[in-house]
């Protein structure tokens, strides 16, 4: 059965319903794509041959879960109208090529425009459309290096800490081109004109950063990095090791967490410590001092069921055997792999992993059927050309 043209599905998350068209790269674009899949989406993935760069081995590659694949070659005769086709059948298009070079494909927004009025076209990049920048390569350390938002993180006498890719790429890139494209989905149903999502890391990145800008503004915030409340600076707001060299994390920013805090460690004498920024230096000794006495689970055990605000840190593989992490599910296993579950949880339309990762090209009969992809003359739909 179909409804308005769509095939009948059934309900997998709230956006069950919505076609979501992803042309294949790396980073912050599938980790996009992959979101919407996770909230109900119907998520084509167009794959090229080769595959992108950076590319581990598909069934591993958690970002392709709860999506269907096709692959074409995009430089093919055929390979534009081919990606048309399902652009006119899509209400959400996400490209993370460098500006320019879909138009040079005959496949950028006024291709699709032409075909599909409604089509909300979501792109992608480290420095925008626009700007100096923006035909020049990049990864994530460099955008939020430029953002501010790298220098604020790691210790003053070492260089700024890495965050993974999670800060750029994650934070200030997918995340917006979610909160954009769906902002757009919504305009584009309100009033039958889609548009383009410039989504940028660095406006993304920079953006995270406004509390504080405002802190700075305002005179509550050193521009240097650990000298601040939040950034490590505090002797409370921070991490520690312990005896058998690992870490807890501390965040006792409140008083009264605070003052629970001290009293676990057997440290109530420097309750006067909390607002006075000239005894940081000895209370972070002391706390310092306490910590390495005991490994990371005695203090865990100390810690355990109290509101002082401290949590063990740990590692990747041990995250998912956490007790209160098991209990809400907040990861799964699925085909073999232990992952992250879909997020945030809704209570009438819940997400699940419903499929594994993606094999390139793996769908295409299948997404040509339920798409209504037109057959082309002498030639297959969607072509798998693996």
């Amino acid at each position: 059965m179909t409804t308005a043209g769509k095939p009948t599905r059934p309900c997998n998350g709230p956006l069950t319903g919505v076609r979501v068209l992803e042309l294949a790269g790396i980073g912050p674009g599938p980790f996009a794509a992959m979101l919407l899949a996770d909230l109900g989406a119907d998520v084509v993935r167009v794959d090229r041959p080769g595959g992108p760069g950076l590319a581990i081995d598909p069934a591993y590659d958690v970002t392709n879960r709860n999506k269907r694949s096709v692959l074409i070659d995009l430089k093919a005769p055929d390979g534009p109208a081919r990606v048309l086709d399902l652009a006119e059948r899509a209400d959400i298009l996400v490209e993370g090529y460098r500006p320019g070079v879909a138009e040079r494909l005959g496949i950028g927004p006024e291709e699709c425009h032409a075909r599909n009025p409604r089509l909300v076209y979501g792109r992608m990049t480290g420095w925008g459309q626009d700007g100096p920048l923006a035909p020049r390569a990049g990864h994530d350390v460099a955008y939020i290096a430029l953002t501010g938002t790298l220098g604020m993180i790691g210790r003053p006498d070492e260089p700024p800490a890495v965050p993974a890719n999670l800060l750029g790429d994650y934070a200030g890139g997918s995340l917006y081109l979610v909160v954009g494209v769906l902002a757009a989905l919504h305009h584009a149903r309100a009033t039958g004109t889609g548009q383009v999502v410039d989504a940028a890391i660095v406006d993304g990145t920079a953006h995270l950063s406004a509390m504080i800008h405002g802190m700075l503004a305002a005179g509550g915030w050193q521009d240097r990095r650990a000298a601040n409340l939040l950034d490590g600076g505090c002797p409370y707001y921070g991490t520690y090791e312990t005896a058998d060299g690992r870490h807890m994390a501390v965040g006792a920013l409140e008083e009264r967490f605070y003052e629970e805090f001290l009293r676990l460690l057997g440290l109530d004498d420097l309750a006067g410590a909390h607002k006075d920024w000239t005894r940081w230096g000895e209370l972070r000794e002391r706390i310092a001092a306490r910590f390495a006495s005991r490994t990371r689970d005695e203090w865990t055990a100390v810690f355990e069921g109290s509101d002082a605000c401290v949590a063990p840190v740990l590692s990747l593989s041990e995250a998912p055997h956490h007790p209160h992490l098991a209990a809400r599910g907040t990861f799964t296993d699925h085909a073999g792999i232990t992952q992250p579950a879909p997020a945030p949880r809704f209570s009438a339309t819940p997400t699940t992993v419903r499929t594994a990762p993606a094999r390139p090209g793996a769908d295409t009969e299948a997404v040509a059927r339920d798409w209504g992809i037109p057959q082309r003359v002498n030639d297959d739909p969607v072509a798998d050309r693996d």
